[in-house]
């Protein structure tokens, strides 16, 4: 699956990874294993993290071919 978290979070102000942790209640460590694609997140995390930076799921997260099947 591929992220347009690190995209949106600088076009959002360059909001900080710390500073989408501390609004989705989860460490910065998260959000770095979720940018590197280590870590897909929950459903709830993924909407949150969508209105967090004011978008869609679909927008800020895109399946790839080798997710299919």
């Amino acid at each position: 699956m591929k992220t347009h978290l690190r995209r949106l979070r600088f076009e959002r102000g360059e909001m900080s990874q710390a500073q989408l942790a501390d609004l989705v209640a989860v460490s910065r460590q998260t959000i770095i294993a979720i940018e590197r694609g280590d870590y897909n997140p929950s459903v709830k995390l993924a909407l949150q993290l969508a209105r967090a930076l004011g978008t869609t799921v679909e927008h800020l997260f895109v399946l790839e071919a080798s997710d299919a099947g």
